[in-house]
């Protein structure tokens, strides 16, 4: 590796270079504060807007004559392209302009949404759930790898963006009842489109007018070079760790409410409400974890806290297999909490071993495995639950992808933390 002075093209002492980094970064600029604010809204709206339909399908059945196996796959052309889309937006994000990227990110969202509301058949509304999975793609190897381009304590910035992402899941459900059941099933698109759409023009003026501008170096690149060593270990075992990750997460999801609907409640006393509030929460509690997890990351060694992590959701899985009642809710709360957690960990290694005019991509590859591959998580689901009557199997094999994951990541390599800036976020 490069000493200070070769790495930064200067020939001042790294700690002279150190201590001016430290002193320029004590406050953010009003360039940087406003590029995390619009990263922090477009991961609460590109989880929002994945997640309105599954509510606001319910004011669709008897407008269109359909059942509701039939409404929902109307979705999948839109889950497809919000896993696959990601890796050429994040090559775009790189090659092309970042900043640009995320512009039409607002915008494509908004308008499909809002076309998406006024469509009457099922072929409009199938193909505008299809253009908002696109457009919604771009976010996370654009956004992410922007804001960590803006972060001098990339941990603690990418956990808290981490709860906007959060909020935007728990949020979809009660937005889009809530316009379905007092205007109509096409306000719960038009009006989140509208939002999304004003929010669009608005950062198209600061870029515009210079308030927002490209950072033309990578923070961390000022004073230490990417590392080399190690990198493809990382990578390696990332894409084992993302994949198996995913599709816990992803099954947890699916899993949840007829898991609570089954367990808690009984025979003919099921509340669709009363089981998606109970999901609700639990990813309500979740919210919080990022924050954490980036602490931790900034903090400690990454593989410890990412071995930890697993470590510990392997035990709470296999012992979730077998419980009932509302103690089931508060280990699965636990295991979502601790899941949620570990994403910064994953999104600070990346960012440390991906070279920064490559960071789009790398993110990019990562969420077609997360929410691409991952989604083999649901057939996976469907032949356990078929196979076993019950969601015991389904547990107990989640438990299994977790060990996986603890013991794939005892290989990453054992570097101390990474040197970081301090960033007083939200100041």
């Amino acid at each position: 590796m490069q000493s200070g002075s070769e790495a930064t093209g200067t020939d001042l002492p790294q700690d002279t270079i150190n201590a001016a980094l430290v002193h320029t970064g004590s406050a953010m600029t009003s360039s940087e504060r406003l590029s995390m604010r619009f990263s922090n809204v477009g991961h609460s709206f590109s989880h929002l807007f994945m997640l309105l339909y599954p509510t606001a399908l319910l004011g669709l059945e008897a407008e269109l004559g359909m059942s509701y196996a039939e409404l929902v796959a109307l979705l999948t052309a839109g889950n497809v392209l919000f896993g696959l889309g990601a890796l050429p937006a994040g090559w775009l994000g790189d090659r092309w302009d970042a900043l640009r990227m995320m512009v039409l990110f607002f915008l494509g969202l908004g308008v499909a949404s809002i076309l998406t509301g006024l469509m009457s058949s099922a072929i409009g509304i199938g193909s505008g759930l299809a253009l908002m999975g696109l457009f919604a793609s771009i976010y996370h190897p654009v956004g992410i790898a922007w804001l960590v381009r803006n972060a001098r304590s990339p941990g603690r910035v990418l956990g808290v963006n981490g709860v906007f992402g959060s909020l935007g899941i728990a949020s979809a459900s009660l937005i889009a009842g809530l316009l379905t059941d007092l205007i109509s099933w096409r306000a719960a698109f038009i009006v989140p489109g509208a939002a999304c759409t004003i929010t669009g023009l608005l950062l198209w003026r600061y870029i515009g007018d210079g308030t927002i501008v490209a950072r033309q170096h990578d923070v961390q690149e000022l004073h230490r070079d990417t590392p080399v060593e190690g990198r493809s270990r990382v990578f390696v075992v990332l894409t084992v760790a993302i994949l198996c990750g995913g599709m816990m997460f992803q099954a947890l999801s699916v899993v949840m409410p007829k898991l609570f609907a089954e367990r808690l409640l009984q025979p003919g006393e099921f509340s669709a409400l009363g089981a998606g509030g109970l999901v609700s929460l639990v990813y309500l509690i979740a919210a919080a974890a990022q924050v954490l997890g980036g602490y931790l990351a900034d903090r400690h060694t990454a593989r410890s806290v990412y071995v930890g992590i697993y470590a510990i959701l392997t035990p709470l899985l296999l012992v979730a297999a077998g419980m009932s009642g509302y103690g089931l809710v508060a280990v699965l709360a636990a295991v979502v909490f601790l899941q949620t957690g570990g994403i910064p960990v994953e999104n600070v290694l990346l960012a440390r071993y991906s070279p920064p005019d490559r960071r789009g991509t790398v993110y990019g590859v990562k969420f077609v495995i997360a929410f691409g591959l991952a989604a083999l998580a649901v057939p996976m689901v469907a032949a356990l639950y078929e196979f076993a009557g019950g969601f015991f199997w389904v547990l107990v094999t989640l438990g299994g992808l977790a060990a996986v994951v603890a013991l794939v990541s005892m290989f990453l390599p054992a570097v101390a933390r990474p040197a970081s800036l301090p960033l007083p976020f939200g100041r």
